[in-house]
């Protein structure tokens, strides 16, 4: 019920950083969703829900968004009366927040460095479903490096692949009591990730995901994982303001973040499975990863996404303190002209509806699902 538009460009994510870190980046690429008005609209003679996602990368070939290509494989889209379209989206920085509040899409998902950058420049969205309540980014050091906890990194050298990454790591800087002035960057371009390996920087921006696929690369690199002592916020879902005071738009965000829901649940519960669905959507897949790579990137990528559950709070949810931590920071830095707010940026209004979800069916779908051979043989390497 759900469609994806076609992604032939082939972008990976540090492709798509190198190009969109900025988050004034110029928007004048508006690509394919132009003239095709969205807005959550009732689909005619029926209650079904039209909802256009948009990606922030220029691709969807990626194991980030298991959930949305779960929730279509397993017919939770279908069942919860939602037909999605899922885009790619432009490469410009901000497009994926312009297209949701010019209404060419409904659902963003933006970073918050590019979600505060559009609400400062007026743009009226806000953030629904905080999909990794706390840090995605961490740094990665040479194997032989006596660093060992993040705090050491005042006055070294950290290696970025584009300088416009600075934007990211600044406010990681802050929030660790570093000026980020003591600091010195390193635009080591591609081979940002080898050149640390080599010893030529002392530490590297990273994230969750490429740690498995630098690993698989056979580079020597230790981490420090953002997530295990950042509390500030990373990507999440974004929508329109005015979405949330329409009582059928509203009705449609939730019902696809009910789908979502159902979806993160399955892949917990059989995350092979999960995998399986996603690398087999795209089979540019295979040439950038083997099956336990794959495993591994989701895998670290769906221990950030389920911090809100194991909080206690459910699936989605924002950590307001960590948000407004964040959001201080980034106004003293002068990444936005005023200090954005809380409540302006964030609402964890919908994710008690988005998580009233029948568990026991979804886990009774992931004990079902048959895996190939190729996948039953693969071991995950940690928690979910």
């Amino acid at each position: 019920m759900d469609r994806a538009q076609g992604n032939e460009s082939g972008m990976t994510r540090r492709e798509f950083l190198q190009k969109a870190a900025l988050a004034g980046a110029s928007l004048s690429l508006m690509g394919g969703l132009i003239g095709r008005a969205s807005s959550i609209v009732m689909a005619a003679d029926s209650d079904v829900v039209n909802v256009t996602w948009i990606s922030p990368r220029g691709t969807l070939e990626v194991m980030d968004d298991y959930n949305l290509w779960v929730a279509r494989k397993l017919g939770y889209f279908e069942e919860m009366k939602v037909d999605v379209t899922i885009e790619p989206g432009p490469l410009d920085a901000l497009a994926v927040t312009r297209f949701v509040a010019t209404g060419q899409a409904d659902i963003g998902y933006p970073s918050p460095g590019v979600l505060t950058s559009s609400i400062d420049a007026g743009m009226p969205v806000t953030s629904v479903f905080g999909m990794m309540m706390n840090q995605v980014f961490g740094f990665a050091l040479p194997e032989s490096s006596s660093i060992t906890d993040p705090r050491q990194l005042e006055g070294k050298r950290i290696a970025l692949g584009s300088e416009g990454w600075k934007v990211i790591v600044d406010p990681m800087l802050v929030e660790l009591g570093i000026d980020p002035s003591s600091v010195t960057y390193l635009n080591a371009g591609a081979q940002w990730g080898q050149a640390t390996a080599l010893g030529q920087a002392d530490a590297a921006l990273t994230w969750e995901g490429l740690r498995a696929q630098w690993g698989a690369q056979g580079l020597k690199l230790k981490y420090l994982i953002g997530q295990e002592w950042s509390k500030h916020p990373a990507n999440s879902y974004a929508a329109r303001r005015a979405d949330l005071q329409n009582p059928a738009k509203r009705e449609g965000l939730v019902r696809f973040l009910k789908a979502t829901v159902m979806a993160l649940e399955f892949a917990q519960a059989n995350p092979k499975a999960a995998a399986q669905i996603t690398y087999e959507q795209f089979p540019g897949l295979a040439a950038q990863m083997p099956p336990e790579v794959a495993l591994e990137s989701m895998r670290q990528l769906a221990y950030g996404y389920s911090g809100g559950k194991r909080a206690g709070e459910g699936w989605g949810y924002h950590d307001p303190q960590g948000w407004k931590d964040y959001l201080d920071t980034i106004y003293e830095l002068g990444q936005t002209r005023r200090r954005l707010s809380v409540e302006e940026t964030i609402t964890n209004e919908l994710v008690a509806e988005a998580n009233d979800v029948d568990l026991e069916r979804v886990k009774a779908d992931a004990a079902a699902f048959t895996l190939k051979p190729e996948w039953s043989e693969v071991t995950l390497q940690g928690s979910m």
